[in-house]
């Protein structure tokens, strides 16, 4: 009995993560195409990650570059290019003493896969069985996610070693997050 009622609990664990997860359709649709007039989310996806830092560093992001764009990290619809995410791998902001303390996110990551938060705040939110936290030096850029309900896809971060970075599929910016296990 303790065997059925484990592969039954096991079961039940597997199909949450399959149930989180939504098929991307490559980002594009009736979200798309908002994307595409505004520039930035609307149900854009981006085909990639950013790309690693090379050449000197940048100070982190400060504020928006042009009207209509947030005042946050995000990533341009029309050509995937990721704004904000050019500090370089010395950034102090993103340094860990212990990267991957809590392992690496055994999920799937990247445009394919698209996640619905389901409960949490920025110190700590849920996908799937898995939880995740936000870097604190980025929590005012994501005080509009709405934890109970918004898509995000999960990059990996090229820059900062034990980070990845989590993209809000309906604004279209993102911040760097942890994964602090399941």
């Amino acid at each position: 009995m303790k065997t059925l009622t484990g592969l039954f609990a096991a079961a039940l664990l597997l199909s949450v993560n399959a149930f989180a997860q939504h098929p991307s359709g490559g980002g594009h649709g009736s979200g798309g195409m908002h994307a595409a007039e505004h520039g930035i989310g609307g149900g854009h996806i981006p085909a990639h990650g950013p790309a690693a830092t090379h050449g000197p560093a940048r100070a982190p992001y400060a504020a928006a570059e042009e009207a209509g764009h947030p005042a946050a990290p995000h990533v341009h619809a029309e050509d995937d290019r990721w704004v904000g995410h050019d500090t370089g791998r010395s950034d102090p902001h993103y340094h860990l003493d212990h990267p991957w303390e809590h392992d690496h996110f055994p999920g799937a990551i990247g445009p394919g896969h698209v996640w619905r938060l389901h409960g949490g705040d920025r110190g700590r939110f849920a996908i799937g069985a898995f939880f995740f936290s936000v870097a604190v030096f980025d929590y005012a850029w994501c005080d509009d996610w709405l934890w109970d309900s918004d898509d995000i896809v999960i990059y990996a971060d090229p820059d900062h070693v034990g980070w990845y970075l989590g993209y809000n599929v309906r604004l279209g910016t993102y911040v760097h997050v942890m994964y602090m296990g399941p």
